[in-house]
């Protein structure tokens, strides 16, 4: 079983930077695939960023270049470095884990456990 806890997430203006924060337990965290989703309101959720056990990461295309994640196996954290933050990213950021650590997939059935979301909201 892993849990995982969101955090980092606040009011930023456009063109800001911030940082997500997903903290798991359990002494396994290095072997998981690792992702971020998003949902804003009114919308489904949507997949933002992957990386798999081996540190390989891929991007939806809405972030590409703007956003980068990545891992600190020693901290059994996943992080979600997000620049040039634009209105339109808005949105409650859930991360998940998958026992498939090989994947990068962008579809959330493959994810195995969330956290609770944090709340980013960009303003024009």
């Amino acid at each position: 079983q892993v849990q995982l806890v969101d955090s980092g997430g606040r009011l930023v203006q456009a063109g800001g930077s911030l940082r997500l924060s997903c903290a798991a337990s359990g002494r396994t965290f290095n072997s998981y695939a690792m992702g971020w989703f998003r949902q804003a309101p009114g919308k489904e959720r949507e997949f933002v960023a992957a990386i798999n056990w081996k540190g390989t990461t891929y991007y939806a295309d809405a972030v590409k270049g703007r956003f980068t994640i990545s891992r600190d196996n020693a901290k059994n954290t996943v992080y979600l470095q997000m620049n040039s933050l634009k209105p339109e990213d808005t949105a409650v950021y859930y991360c998940a884990a998958s026992v498939e650590g090989a994947t990068m997939s962008s579809r959330q059935e493959v994810y195995d456990y969330w956290g609770q979301g944090t709340q980013v909201t960009v303003s024009s």
